[in-house]
């Protein structure tokens, strides 16, 4: 994808303009076009051509996931550094560059990690249980660490790429980067060296209108690169998914298609040999022992009746109001019985009362 940015939004923001005739270095002759009024006129055909390889180049960095450094401290490019590594979410340099932050980075985290201590005291409220004294000068060392830090606080490990607005300014920030192999991205005026500048833009880096243009071209690739790798990991994240389910589904038919095993791959050589020995004894015994009066006839030759010819069976019906009545009747029998009993019983129990009563007199 291109810059999209024309001849004539350059030329509006005066970024043609170079220095003056004196203070210009040679080695930056074939970036200059021509001189006017004592003044260099940076080629912009070759501004736009080189600002091209360096948005691609800064796209492709961020999408496999690496960092780019904002530098920029003078006057005209504090803010306008600040304001867009904020926006792109990348760290930045707008004061003093500490020396050490990329050759030294293990001391530098260590004073972040001191800042946080230190933030985490006072929100706290354990600073106010503190001398008054010690409080004030734990407020300045925050203060203090925070004008040099707040940028690079975030900053878990040294950036891939470093973007930076004034390379004569910059000086140390172009040694350590040098040290360290990591590749620059720098607006290149006519009085800079480029010889230790990886991808260099011609471009007039005084010039407030310039330095915003050009700084929030880098930051608009930066924010693509992170739009490109957003895609990647979901498209990834599918993929895997894909995979995921594939290998479930063969695994699930591997087990299904599993053929059952054979006695032969279950026993051992001798227990078949044996199984080989017995077997044949036990039938041809089995054989001698069968009379041939008593083999059956096969299965087949039998004839079983058809069942259109069989006549229905027809299954009477008791109905619950005969068993009741057959029920009852033995009861009615009982009852009958008992009465009779009871006749009989009478009498004799009169007479061996009136016995008693004679007897007594």
């Amino acid at each position: 994808m291109s810059t999209n940015i024309s001849m004539k939004a350059l030329l509006e923001s005066g970024v043609h303009f170079g220095h003056r005739t004196n203070k210009w270095d040679p080695r930056m002759r074939p970036y200059i076009f021509t001189e006017r009024n004592g003044i260099h006129i940076i080629d912009l055909q070759q501004t736009v051509k080189y600002l091209e390889i360096a948005y691609n180049i800064i796209r492709d960095m961020v999408a496999n996931g690496g960092t780019v450094m904002f530098v920029g401290t003078k006057r005209q490019a504090q803010e306008t550094i600040q304001e867009e590594a904020i926006r792109c979410g990348m760290p930045y340099v707008t004061e003093r560059w500490l020396p050490g932050t990329l050759t030294n980075w293990t001391t530098i985290y260590a004073r972040i990690m001191e800042l946080e201590r230190l933030e985490k005291l006072r929100d706290s409220g354990e600073i106010n249980h503190l001398v008054k004294k010690e409080g004030l000068m734990i407020e300045r060392e925050i203060n203090r660490l925070l004008t040099t830090l707040v940028g690079i606080r975030n900053m878990k490990r040294l950036p891939e790429l470093l973007f930076i607005v004034d390379v004569s300014r910059e000086t140390t920030a172009v040694h350590e980067a040098n040290l360290k192999s990591i590749p620059i991205v720098a607006l290149v005026d006519t009085n800079c060296d480029p010889s230790g500048i990886d991808y260099l833009v011609p471009a007039n880096d005084d010039a407030i209108r310039a330095i915003k243009l050009l700084v929030g071209k880098v930051a608009d690739a930066v924010l693509e690169g992170k739009a490109m790798r957003k895609e990647e990991l979901v498209d990834e994240s599918g993929l895997i998914a894909d995979e995921a389910a594939r290998a479930a589904d063969l695994s699930r038919g591997h087990i299904e298609l599993e053929e059952e095993l054979d006695d032969e791959d279950l026993l051992g050589t001798s227990t078949l040999a044996k199984l080989a020995l017995v077997k044949p004894v036990v039938v041809e015994k089995a054989a001698e022992d069968i009379k041939p009066e008593e083999i059956e006839k096969p299965a087949e030759k039998v004839k079983l009746p058809k069942l259109a010819s069989a006549k229905p069976v027809v299954v009477e019906k008791v109905s619950t109001d005969e068993k009741i009545e057959e029920i009852e009747k033995p009861v009615e029998k009982v009852k009958a019985t008992r009465k009779k009993k009871a006749i009989i019983e009478e009498p004799v129990l009169d007479e061996s009362i009136e016995k008693t009563k004679e007897d007594k007199e």
